[in-house]
């Protein structure tokens, strides 16, 4: 059983009666599910993730009053339930205390915001790290009956303002441009060979954060980018198994013509999308060209390699 579906059912069958029977005029208040870092909150975990943060647990999120009102005492209540269930437990590592429990609303989302609301304005989206709003907005809340969780969650969910997106895209495409079209065979014919790893590795985390852009979805954390580009539905299949056939080959040149046939395949889904026209190859092109589709003024002056 996967790890969400395991802390739901739990939930249901702990969870809800604990809510209804310690804290029934908190009912109506109380949001519940599962969220944020864990592997299972993606869907990806499996029996390697089970040694640590895995096992039955959910979050239960509350406003600040009611946090200062019913947060020790709820917490109390949820630390009694079953240690135990469908034959799993959860084994906390030092790092993952917190995961689950009583958590105040606006301490979730500064958690991963800096703020307790969704950003307001543009620098501030930008100021803060993909992978943080994919955890935010990971795994499922199983209820929430007031929806002040879920308001602020529903505002992420809307993705980026599409001056923000603009700015992502022209700025990956530079990097895309330089580090695997411009400079990964040179660093190979001048045989640096870490410098044509590091190269190599950034054109792909590069390219599958471009395609989480177009796809207006933001990119997980390193360990799941490969894994979860593949359900993407632009360019996710095709992209996951190019990428895999550049991490298993061991032909330079093999490899450059691998990151210049995905070069030509995101160029051409520029062009489907109206982001660009340019007739070239070449992903450092077409950064300049999509950065100036920007309306923001300020935005807009940006350096175009700064994402």
């Amino acid at each position: 059983m996967k790890g969400l579906e395991l802390c739901e059912k739990y939930f249901v069958e702990f969870g809800v009666d604990m809510i209804e029977k310690k804290f029934p005029h908190y009912k109506n208040r109380i949001a519940a599910g599962l969220l944020g870092d864990g592997s299972e909150c993606y869907g990806f975990d499996d029996e390697i993730s089970k040694d640590h943060d895995w096992g039955p647990g959910f979050c239960l999120f509350l406003t600040r009053h009611d946090f200062e009102e019913i947060g020790r005492a709820l917490q109390l209540e949820y630390d009694k339930l079953p240690k135990i269930f469908r034959g799993f437990q959860r084994l906390t590592s030092q790092w993952g205390d917190g995961r689950v429990g009583v958590i105040e609303i606006g301490a979730y989302y500064r958690r991963y915001l800096g703020s307790s609301q969704a950003p307001k304005i543009l620098q501030q989206w930008l100021s803060i790290p993909e992978e943080y709003l994919s955890a935010c907005i990971s795994g499922k809340v199983f209820s929430d009956p007031l929806r002040k969780f879920s308001r602020i969650r529903d505002e992420l969910l809307n993705f980026y303002p599409e001056d923000v997106r603009l700015v992502k895209i022209s700025a990956k495409c530079m990097s895309c441009g330089q580090s695997g079209q411009y400079n990964f065979m040179r660093t190979v014919q001048r045989r640096e060979m870490f410098a044509a790893q590091y190269v190599e590795t950034k054109f792909c985390s590069d390219i599958i954060s471009l395609v989480f852009l177009l796809n207006h979805q933001y990119t997980p954390y390193f360990k799941w980018k490969h894994r979860a580009v593949r359900a993407l539905p632009i360019l996710g299949e095709f992209i996951y198994s190019k990428i895999a056939d550049i991490v298993s080959n061991s032909d330079p040149k093999a490899k450059n013509a691998i990151m210049n046939e995905i070069s030509s395949k995101v160029i051409n889904m520029f062009r489907k999308e109206g982001l660009s026209n340019l007739d070239s190859n070449f992903l450092l092109d077409h950064g300049p060209v999509i950065h100036q589709k920007i309306k923001d003024s300020d935005l807009r002056k940006r350096n175009v390699w700064a994402g």
